[in-house]
C-alpha cells in the first residue's frame, strides 16, 4: 500500500522527503493526485511499510503545513485517495 504525506507548503514536502532519504526511508516527492484535491500539489510518497519510521521522521522538524497522511489505491485507473486510518 501507497501512503502519502501531504503538506500546504512545496517547500516542507521537499524538506520532509529529503529527511526521510536521510533517516533510510525509500520516498519520492511526487505530484498530489488531481482526484485528491488536497495539499500544495506535492507529495511525498512511500511504502506504508515505512510509516512509523516516517511518523518519527515528521517529528524531528517544525512541519505546520502537514496536512495528514492519506493513503491512495487506483482502481480501474483512477486514483482513490483517502485519509489514513479512515475506513472505506
Amino acid at each position: 500500500m501507497t501512503i502519502l504525506a501531504v503538506f500546504r507548503s512545496r517547500a516542507q514536502s521537499l524538506d520532509y522527503a529529503g529527511r526521510l532519504y536521510k533517516y533510510g526511508v525509500a520516498a519520492q516527492t511526487v505530484p498530489a493526485p488531481k482526484e485528491a484535491n488536497i495539499g500544495c500539489g506535492l507529495c511525498v510518497k512511500f511504502d506504508r511499510s515505512a510509516l512509523p519510521r516516517a511518523q518519527a521522521v515528521l517529528g524531528l522538524g517544525k512541519y505546520s503545513a502537514f496536512q495528514g497522511f492519506y493513503t491512495v489505491d487506483y482502481r480501474s485507473g483512477r486514483a482513490v485517495v483517502s485519509p489514513y486510518g479512515a475506513r472505506r
